[in-house]
């Protein structure tokens, strides 16, 4: 009971929980006392797409963002706008501005709750992620992971875009399923066009195969069949 007590009053004096931040247990009562890495997905109100935002928080202001959105026109566009104006901002600032998406304000929302309650990706990395920490998911070639798969019950599945990049074959068997597929990665080709190397060779260079491809009976355009 002596031991509750002590607790008790320890609870009263400090007037919070801690939370882990950044490797170390933080008292937080202001802005400033939240610090952390983490990612928040939101959708817009009629739910026609979603918002992947990364945030790095360093003493309750944002100094890193990443927006990565898929839907409608509108809101890839507002990602551009998020971009401009959440550096500089502190959290409670950014989760009271309007990033015109539902998206991203649904987004900002959910990783708000992360960062004050102490659940951000970066709780207990000591000193937490140096910023450009958010371009690690992109990979060497800064581009969004982003899978397209359309489906229907007379043709069945037809991969668009899937990790690797723009799918531009699939392969079938002997019962049309699909074993395999050739790809071209955008990004890879976009950066060798830009060292100078001819189209032809940098779209070569940048299609490869992925699955039991070269077993394939059939080869599809999977836009076009």
């Amino acid at each position: 009971m002596e031991e509750l007590n002590e607790c008790v009053k320890c609870l009263k004096s400090r007037g919070c929980s801690p939370i882990p931040e950044e490797g170390k247990w933080v008292f937080a009562k202001e802005i400033k006392d939240i610090s952390g890495f983490s990612h928040g997905c939101g959708k817009c109100a009629p739910q026609q797409g979603t918002c992947k935002l990364t945030l790095n928080v360093k003493d309750g202001i944002i100094k890193e963002a990443l927006v990565e959105t898929i839907g409608c026109t509108g809101m890839t566009h507002s990602a551009a706008m998020a971009g401009e104006i959440l550096i500089g901002k502190t959290i409670l600032e950014a989760l009271n501005t309007d990033l015109v998406c539902d998206a991203i304000n649904d987004a900002m929302k959910q990783i708000f709750l992360q960062l004050v309650y102490g659940r951000s990706q970066s709780a207990f990395s000591e000193n937490g992620l140096e910023i450009g920490s958010a371009l690690e998911d992109l990979g060497k070639n800064m581009s969004s992971a982003v899978a397209t798969v359309y489906s229907n019950e007379k043709i069945g599945p037809r991969y668009l875009n899937l990790t690797e990049g723009y799918i531009t074959k699939l392969a079938l068997d002997s019962n049309n399923e699909i074993i395999g597929y050739e790809y071209v990665n955008l990004a890879n080709l976009m950066q060798l066009l830009e060292d100078g190397i001819s189209y032809v060779v940098a779209k070569q260079k940048s299609t490869k195969q992925y699955g039991r491809y070269n077993e394939g009976i059939k080869f599809i355009n999977p836009r076009k069949e």
